[in-house]
Parts: structure tokens; C-alpha cells; sequence
């Protein structure tokens, strides 16, 4: 990458990654696996130790974890919470005890702390006068919530320890579940029909951020502790191993699994015994934790912005189990896209019985080639989402069967699509499927479709719930009764909602169409479809060369279209000569069998190849027939309209009384006709969409992004990147005035 493309990639990963930051160490919901999260990262410190003048003190990589949550009060560490670097193999753990010997100037065997890592909410106690103080978490390392009342609700931390009046410690440790624990937990929440959680240390996450104490003193909850942070009138021990002793006779729980090991071989000994006894033990382990015990070495070596140089958690690989598939199930999520799910024969994984495992797509079953009754082995990646890693062709059974992507949708039996250039399948009964129909509904009434303000995501559900509707369609047919016998709908609501719904019945066709919801059409290719068609009836009959054609041959590009001008160069043969008996005679460098058959299929002599090459048709490509529509959408839309279930529900629609203004002369006679034109920042007298609405009925196309074709771009305030591409482009902006005259006075163009 050049340095832009760095800088880009730079901005795009600190954002993504103190995301997952926010989710994980204050949502306790993480999006990612950890194994994604460490890759994300690891690029993230390439680049900036390519560019290491780019590195700023907010970045993910020199802070730790996340800010507080709002919803405790937030406490300052009086010694920093830091992270640890991770290392994933055996070599990553021997760098970084070649770099502890050279920062200690010595090449002698280094003795470590080693104690098993888990997977749990790192806390900090703070004990005055041996009474408990005050509990925290680890927040971003400088700051965190204080949990005290919570965490003096588990059992496993002393409320007083022995120690002097006026002695002041900070114990740190990590709070976890135990793996029975968090299965009867979920149990009781499936009953109650809440939401389960997704791995122990979520729930004990979730559980020490109870606001209500009293949830977290019914959660069973343990704190075991790894060190300690300030520590005021107490007599210090002189190795990290005498503070974690010093630490278990004060009364807490310290890890059983944890020894004094010296050197590289007897550390690389320890993580694979511990790997073993893994799968074993009553927690959620991730890794081992290596610590150079001596206290004083630890003060030669010092930290880096957001880790200890002395400490390093040497992660364990994802644990891998057998199992057979037994099923294959294809789900139908919100937006109609079809997810295979493997039902897998029960198998332990990482502490979680794994049942389902998704398949993500048939490019994923085709690229792994995974069947029915085979045998796979399967790991949790990052210890949280099952995976099957691969299978195992020589268990394969003599019954196994391929996994077919339906023809059908499993919820409503509208025809299943799955474009060539695209990995997912998706329903194409949009507005009957029911798996599809919140999200249907909330689309059809958003902003920029049919603006049917009062139709929150609330009303939404509650309509499904009660059967009021069904189908976008049924929204037209609420009336008053039905709405005011809803809890929590007053009759001025209940009115208003009504009144939106009547003023949503007058819009345009290209809301309408945006409306619908087809796969892969915008606001902005609706407003192509309405600008070509100009009424819904020939769009709904139209079929995919109506939208394109194809010219040339197919698997003809530059290159093999110059091997075949460099072949017929070469050629004695008579025009007349058939060519399929030619290229058997005389192959064409450069161009397969499959393209080859297509290319003999079309011409019949090699005159007519000849004459084709000289009028340039040789070239596969496609040709655009509606602006802004290419084959993928063409066969979206096709698809779409072919289906009976959708097209009931567009009838119920326009019955309903949705209606649009009739198309107002040919549209090469507007003014703007030809014109492209970008709007950006805000306008004084007019809503960006208003401004857009003016132009298009002027003929004009409005984009989203500017170009080198741009005719204008309509900056108002706060114009941003697109004022900045546009006037290195040198594209005109028109400022808001200029925009107002354009309106008035539409033979005033750019040229």
C-alpha cells in the first residue's frame, strides 16, 4: 500500500477496533472472535510501526480496553490497569524471551510466573485498614466502574483481610463463571424465555454490571487474583510468585495450575501441560500468563504505552473436537438472505455442548466441500463461535449426501436467487416472506421510502404481534378502533398515525419502488428505473434483456481477443475454411476449451471470425439499456417481479390507494436532461432530498458520489470530502444561491 492508502487503512482500523473495544469491555456483547479481533490489531501495529510517527496516544494500541459505561460511577486506578501482549505460538513466546534477556543484558535462563489466563471481567479491590474499600473495573486502564456493591456479593472476596490500620492495596484479579454455573444460568433464562448468554465470561461480565445487586448476588460468581496494584504500608516480597503466596494466605483465591518455571523449554512445557488439563477444568482458560518473577528485573524492564515489557499471555489454539454432521437446515434471516446451518451430532467444545454450526454460504460448503454424514472436526473460533475447520474425507460414508441450495424459500416458497458473482442466496419474496416482514415494514415506512412518520420499529413489532398486519399492504387497512385498543396508543397517537399513513398514499414512483425493498435497489437506482419506465406496469412485465445485452463472447477479454487476432494473422486457410476443423488443426495460444467451443459455436468460418475481429465484436461485454443498472440488479429485479406473492401485495397497495403523478412529457425534452449533479452538506431553504426532488423533476440525475462525470456538485455548509474530491476533480460547485437561480431559471445550465 502507498502512504494514502496506509493513512486510510490506519483511520479505519482504530475506529473498527475501539469499537469492538466498546462492545466487549463495556456491552460485554463482543461482535468478533478474539482470534479476529488480535488480527485486526496486529495490522494495526504494522502500520504504525511502518509509520511510527503516526502513532497517537488515543490509539488502540497504546490504551487498554474501554472508556467506562455511563452507568456507574467511574473510579481512577491509582496504578494503571494495563493489557498484556499476546503471543500465538511457540516461536512469538521465544521472541519475547530473547527480548527480556537482552533488555536484562544477560543471556541466562529467565525465571517466570506461569498461571493460566482466564477468561472472565479483570476487576481491582482496593482494601484500607484490611477492609474492602472499594471494587472496579478495568475500564481503559486509567478510569473504571465502580462495581463495589456488586462484587461484595461474591462469596470468593473477603469483605476484611489481616492487615495494618493504615496499610492501603489494590488486589487485582479476574471475576469468572464456572462452566456448571453458566449452563444452569441459561437454563433458567430459556424457561423465563429471556436471552441466553453466549459463553461464561459474558455472564459474569453481564452479571457484575447488574445495576440491582441483588441480580448479581443470585448470578454464582468467583474472583480468583494474579497480583496486586498500589500497595501502601505492607511490606513488599521481592518476586512476583511471593506476591501471589503473600496473596492466598490474606484468604483469596489464587490459581491452582500455577508454578515457577526457568527458562524457555520448562515455560513451553508448562503451556502444553496446561493445554492438556484445559478441556478438564471448571473455567474458561484462554492462554497462559508468563511473568518474570523477579520484582526488581520487572522494574529494569518497564512498559510500554499500554503493556508490561516483563508479561505476555501465550494464547491457546481454538480447542478442536470430532463430530458428524447430521443435517443441514437453510435459514432465512431479515433481509431474505438464505444461511445454511449444519446440525451437527452433540459435541463438548471449549466448555459449550455445539449443536448448530453456521455454514455461512454455498461458496463456504462448495470451497470445504462439506456433506451430509460426514465426519468434521469443529473448534470455537476464538472460543466463542463454533466452526467447522474441515472435514474428514477418508470417514466419509458411503451415503453422504451434497448440500443443494433450495429452489424455494423454506419460509413462503417464493423463488430462492443466487446470483453468480454473489455468495449469498436470498429469498425473493420480500414482501411476503415472513421472516422478512419486520424488516420489510420498517423499510417501506423509513424517511427516504414511503416517510410514514410514527411507524417506529415499537409499533412495528407490536402490529405483527396482534396480526393487525401482515403485509406492508395491511398498514392501509389499521383503523382507528384497532389502534386505540393498543396499550400504550393514546387517540392523539393513534390519530396521527393514520394521518401519516394517508399522506404517505400521494409520493412518486421512485419512492414507491425504493419502497419495496428489492435486493439491490437503492434510492438512487429507483430513481434510474422511474426516470426509464416512467409508471410501474412495463417495469413489473420488463425481463432481463430489457435491462441489458450482452455482446461478443463470453470469456473474451483483451488478451485472448489479441490471441485470436495473432492466430487469424497467421492463417493460409481460405475465408470460407470451417473454423472448428481449422483451430483442430491449429490451436490459438492463450485461450481455453470452454471459450474455445463458444468462439466455434458462433462463427462458422474463419471469414466470419475474421470480419468480427475487424469490427471490434469479439469483446464480451455488457450493455446498459437503463442507466445505473447492470446484470446482478436486472435479474434482482426480474426476480422480483416474477413472483406472484410480491405482486399481490403491490396490488393490495395501489388498491389501497398509493398513487403517484403521471409522467409529464418525454423525458429528453427536461431541461437538466443528460445533467448529474451531487449534493452535499446543508442547504438554508430546502432538505437535501427536496433539492433532489427539484432536479430530477428538471430531468437532472442526483448521485451519491462524486466523479470525474459530475456536471455540478450543490455544496451547502459543512460540505466535507465531497467539496474537497470535487474541486480537485475541478468539478463546478454551486453554492445555494446558485442552486435557487439553477431552479428558476433551468435554461441557466453548466455547460
Amino acid at each position: 500500500m502507498n502512504e494514502s492508502d496506509d493513512r486510510q487503512r490506519l483511520a479505519a482500523l482504530r475506529a473498527e477496533i475501539n469499537q469492538h473495544n466498546f462492545r466487549y469491555y463495556v456491552l460485554d456483547r463482543p461482535a468478533v472472535p478474539d482470534a479476529e479481533y488480535d488480527a485486526l490489531m496486529r495490522e494495526l501495529e504494522a502500520i504504525e510501526a511502518k509509520h511510527p510517527d503516526w502513532i497517537t496516544p488515543d490509539s488502540p494500541t497504546q490504551t487498554v480496553g474501554a472508556p467506562p459505561s455511563h452507568a456507574f460511577e467511574t473510579v481512577e486506578h491509582q496504578v494503571p490497569m494495563l493489557s498484556l501482549d499476546n503471543a500465538f505460538d511457540a516461536d512469538e513466546f521465544a521472541a519475547f524471551d530473547r527480548r527480556v534477556r537482552e533488555r536484562l543484558g544477560h543471556d541466562q535462563p529467565v525465571t517466570y510466573l506461569a498461571e493460566p489466563k482466564f477468561d472472565g471481567l479483570a476487576i481491582s479491590l482496593t482494601y484500607e485498614g484490611g477492609v474492602l474499600a472499594r471494587a472496579a473495573t478495568r475500564g481503559d486502564g486509567r478510569r473504571g466502574e465502580d462495581v463495589t456493591d456488586n462484587v461484595r456479593t461474591i462469596e470468593t472476596v473477603p469483605f476484611r483481610v489481616d492487615l495494618p490500620g493504615d496499610s492501603r492495596i489494590e488486589i487485582r484479579g479476574e471475576v469468572v463463571m464456572t462452566h456448571a454455573s453458566f449452563a444452569e444460568i441459561n437454563r433458567r433464562a430459556e424457561r423465563r424465555g429471556e436471552k441466553v448468554f453466549a459463553n461464561p465470561r459474558n455472564a459474569a461480565a453481564g452479571s457484575l454490571r447488574q445495576k440491582d445487586p441483588r441480580v448479581t448476588a443470585r448470578r454464582p460468581l468467583h474472583f480468583f487474583a494474579y497480583g496486586i496494584g498500589a500497595a501502601e504500608g505492607i511490606e513488599a516480597p521481592e518476586t512476583q510468585s511471593g506476591w501471589l503466596d503473600w496473596i492466598e494466605r490474606l484468604g483469596f483465591a489464587v490459581a491452582e495450575h500455577r508454578d515457577r518455571v526457568e527458562g524457555l523449554e520448562a515455560a513451553q512445557a508448562f503451556h502444553a501441560s496446561l493445554g492438556e488439563k484445559r478441556a478438564g477444568l471448571a473455567f474458561d482458560i484462554d492462554g497462559v500468563v508468563f511473568k518474570v518473577d523477579s520484582l526488581a528485573d520487572q522494574q529494569r524492564l518497564g512498559f510500554v504505552a499500554r503493556a508490561p515489557r516483563w508479561a505476555i499471555a501465550w494464547k491457546f489454539p481454538a480447542e478442536e473436537k470430532l463430530t458428524q454432521v447430521r443435517d443441514v437446515e437453510f435459514q432465512v434471516g431479515r433481509t431474505g438472505a438464505l444461511t445454511p446451518v449444519a446440525r451437527v451430532e452433540p459435541v463438548a467444545v471449549g466448555g459449550v455442548t455445539v449443536a448448530n454450526i453456521t455454514l455461512h454460504n454455498m461458496d463456504e460448503i462448495e470451497r470445504k466441500d462439506v456433506r451430509i454424514g460426514d465426519w468434521v472436526r469443529v473448534r470455537r473460533a476464538g472460543d466463542v463461535i463454533p466452526e467447522i475447520i474441515e472435514v474428514l474425507p477418508e470417514k466419509r460414508p458411503d451415503d453422504a449426501r451434497k448440500i443443494e441450495l433450495p429452489g424455494t424459500c423454506p419460509e413462503c416458497g417464493s423463488e430462492v436467487l443466487r446470483d453468480e458473482t454473489q455468495a449469498v442466496a436470498r429469498c425473493t419474496g420480500g414482501l411476503y416472506c415472513p421472516a422478512q416482514r419486520r424488516e420489510a415494514i420498517r423499510h417501506f415506512a423509513s424517511r427516504r421510502a414511503m416517510d410514514i412518520d410514527g411507524l417506529g420499529e415499537k409499533w412495528i413489532t407490536l402490529f405483527l404481534e396482534r396480526h393487525l398486519v401482515e403485509h406492508v399492504d395491511d398498514l392501509f387497512r389499521l383503523n382507528r378502533d384497532d389502534l386505540i385498543a393498543l396499550p400504550r396508543m393514546a387517540e392523539k397517537s393513534a390519530d396521527n398515525l393514520l394521518a401519516s399513513l394517508e399522506r404517505a398514499k400521494e409520493t412518486t414512483l421512485a419512492r414507491f419502488l425504493f419502497a419495496l425493498g428489492i435486493p439491490l435497489v437503492g434510492s438512487e437506482t429507483a430513481d434510474d428505473l422511474a426516470t426509464h419506465f416512467r409508471s410501474l406496469t412495463p417495469l413489473r412485465q420488463a425481463k432481463v434483456e430489457d435491462f441489458i445485452e450482452g455482446r461478443g463472447i463470453v470469456g473474451i477479454g483483451p488478451k485472448r481477443e489479441e490471441s485470436l487476432r495473432e492466430w487469424l494473422s497467421a492463417q493460409s486457410a481460405e475465408p470460407s475454411t470451417p473454423l472448428a476443423d481449422r483451430v483442430a488443426a491449429s490451436r490459438p495460444h492463450g485461450i481455453d476449451e470452454q471459450t474455445l467451443e463458444r468462439v466455434t459455436a458462433a462463427f462458422e468460418t474463419v471469414g466470419d471470425l475474421a470480419r468480427a475481429a475487424e469490427q471490434g465484436q469479439l469483446q464480451n461485454e455488457t450493455i446498459t439499456k437503463v442507466p445505473g443498472i447492470g446484470p446482478e440488479i436486472a435479474r434482482s429485479i426480474v426476480a422480483f417481479f416474477k413472483q406472484d406473492h410480491n405482486n399481490e401485495v403491490i396490488d393490495g397497495l395501489l388498491d389501497a390507494g398509493i398513487s403517484w403523478p403521471a409522467p409529464k412529457g418525454p423525458v429528453e425534452d427536461a431541461p437538466l436532461t443528460g445533467k448529474t449533479f451531487v449534493i452535499t452538506g446543508s442547504l438554508p431553504d430546502m432538505t437535501r432530498d427536496e433539492a433532489a426532488a427539484r432536479l430530477t423533476a428538471l430531468g437532472a440525475k442526483v448521485t451519491g458520489s462524486v466523479s470525474s462525470k459530475t456536471s455540478a456538485l450543490i455544496a451547502g455548509e459543512a460540505g466535507g470530502s465531497k467539496l474537497a474530491k470535487a474541486e480537485k476533480l475541478g468539478v463546478p460547485v454551486l453554492n445555494a444561491e446558485a442552486l435557487a437561480r439553477l431552479l428558476d431559471d433551468p435554461a441557466n445550465i453548466i455547460a
